[in-house]
């Protein structure tokens, strides 16, 4: 009988969400079932992780022909998260020829044939994560690069009561059912001259243009305002410029429902990067930029948010 107990006890714990291997800070690579498949993620403990203090959790989404350790080591987000106390999340794509990418909607690749459920992944990694290690459930937050970026959009628009604030760079909302359940916070990054996923819209080269693949940022930021309910803007609260000649404007958006904002960091002179990190490939990326330093506009903005 006291066994008995022992064992339903144990069931409760389990069924509660309470952790079955706490995590040491680190990174740890982590695997579950969804949707038949086997998918994969890359875990971020920053040290207070140790307290099993409730910690707030960043989703970061690699580009198309990305990795999560590859994204890892481009973004930098680790060390702040280790000084500022949030665990970061690198999910990995699916693959075909090699290729990782996310079904953010109408981009990109073979994840948008298979209908994979991305954002299913995406949530059911936050809950396994929520068995080993404590998470704040009403700080999750999500970002990410070009198509990573598409899918955090897309993210908060499909899962908008799961997810307290976005913060995409240099790709944009291609989810044709767009219609978030409640306004969420965003904060947009894009350069004017990047060359793969064009302001203006559309993908370089065939692609330009073609909306489908890549909106008009003015367009979607005007999206994210309706839908958000904002009253005013947008407006130039701030404005910065290198000693390169790279500028940055915050274009602000007022008046938005639920405490939500809706903001768009304008960058020239950069290329198809994240921005505040060096070391980017610019032959084929475009110009890196230290205009603006994006982990800190990241976390600035999404960390004062929650569902």
């Amino acid at each position: 009988m006291r066994a008995l107990r022992l064992l339903l006890l144990l069931a409760a714990l389990v069924g509660a969400g309470a952790p079955r291997v706490p995590l040491d800070p680190g990174d740890h690579w982590l695997s579950l079932r969804h949707d038949g498949r086997t998918r994969r993620y890359l875990a971020h403990v920053p040290p207070a992780a140790a307290s099993h203090r409730a910690l707030p959790v960043l989703l970061s989404f690699h580009g198309a022909g990305g990795t999560p350790a590859g994204h890892q080591r481009f973004t930098q987000t680790d060390s702040l998260a280790d000084r500022e106390g949030f665990f970061v999340v690198y999910p990995e794509g699916t693959a075909s020829g090699g290729l990782l990418t996310w079904n953010a909607g109408t981009c990109c690749g073979p994840a948008v044939a298979g209908r994979v459920d991305d954002v299913g992944f995406a949530l059911a990694v936050v809950d396994d994560l929520a068995l080993r290690a404590a998470v704040d459930r009403r700080r999750l937050y999500a970002t990410g690069m070009s198509n990573g970026g598409m899918m955090a959009h897309r993210l908060a628009a499909e899962a908008s009561t799961r997810v307290a604030a976005i913060a995409p760079i240099a790709g944009g909302l291609v989810y044709p059912g767009f219609a978030p359940a409640r306004p969420v916070p965003v904060l947009h990054i894009h350069s004017l001259d990047d060359p793969i996923a064009l302001y203006r819209g559309g993908l370089r080269g065939r692609l330009a243009g073609v909306e489908s693949m890549n909106p008009k940022v003015d367009k979607m930021m005007v999206r994210w305002a309706a839908a958000d309910g904002c009253s005013g803007g947008p407006e130039v609260s701030a404005e910065r410029r290198d000693a390169r000649g790279h500028t940055a404007r915050l274009l602000s958006w007022s008046g938005c429902a639920g405490g939500s904002e809706v903001r768009l960091w304008q960058l020239s002179g950069a290329g198809h990067v994240w921005p505040g990190q060096r070391g980017h490939a610019p032959r084929l990326l475009g110009t890196p930029t230290t205009v603006i330093d994006a982990n800190a506009e990241i976390w600035n903005f999404v960390s004062r948010f929650r569902c």
